[in-house]
């Protein structure tokens, strides 16, 4: 997934930056998109979420960008990922593989449909005014329907038409359930065995005293 850039006006006036967030599928070259206020950990799972659900099953590999939300420690050969995307994308049946730095023809199908999300969705919205995240998202899967259904030029047929034929039948059922986010933070044990967490306390087994986990 890649990010861009949209903004979208509160009724303060005031005006809010936002990441545009882009997943598509490598056999079909099917899109998702939306905004989303950050690129921060929570809201990276729940565009991971929502576009699963978009897809209505998920694939078995993802391929993300070493952003620090998907991979905490880049690497060409063994990339640390992130604790909490790695069990999300378990939980849907999925392994992440990140892009390697650097190396775009890893992601050489999410490079070209985010300009294609810039030319025929951003570019298209980009005189309007909106008044809150969910308006704008509306107008943004608007925009993702027309465009899926535009006919490839070169293969005679839709990314919709090919969806439907090679990836959904590939995709994984999605889990009964959504994955709920479990955030994962390294804390010390405190000589007093407690351990503080977003201005919070709790304590543990004494034992543990002075223990990193």
């Amino acid at each position: 997934a890649r990010d861009g850039l949209r903004e979208v006006a509160d009724r303060t006036g005031e005006v809010t930056a936002v990441e545009l967030f882009v997943g598509v599928l490598g056999a079909s070259s099917y899109i998702y998109a939306e905004a989303t206020v950050s690129q921060e950990l929570p809201c990276w799972i729940a565009a991971h979420v929502r576009m699963f659900e978009y897809w209505q099953g998920a694939p078995e590999i993802l391929v993300p960008d070493n952003l620090k939300s998907g991979v905490t420690t880049p690497c060409r050969y063994e990339p640390a990922v992130n604790r909490t995307y790695a069990e999300c994308a378990q939980h849907y049946g999925a392994v992440v593989i990140p892009a390697r730095s650097f190396r775009a023809k890893d992601k050489a199908k999410v490079e070209v449909s985010v300009l294609l999300g810039q030319r025929w969705i951003l570019a298209v919205l980009r005189n309007r005014t909106f008044f809150g995240l969910v308006e704008l998202n509306t107008a943004i899967g608007e925009r993702l329907t027309q465009l899926n259904a535009r006919l490839i030029k070169q293969l005679g047929v839709s990314r919709r038409e090919l969806f439907e034929r090679l990836d959904r039948p590939a995709l994984k059922p999605l889990p009964a359930t959504r994955y709920e986010l479990a955030e994962w933070k390294l804390c010390r044990v405190n000589i007093d065995y407690h351990v503080e967490l977003d201005h919070d306390v709790y304590s543990v087994p004494n034992a543990l005293s002075r223990e990193l986990g």
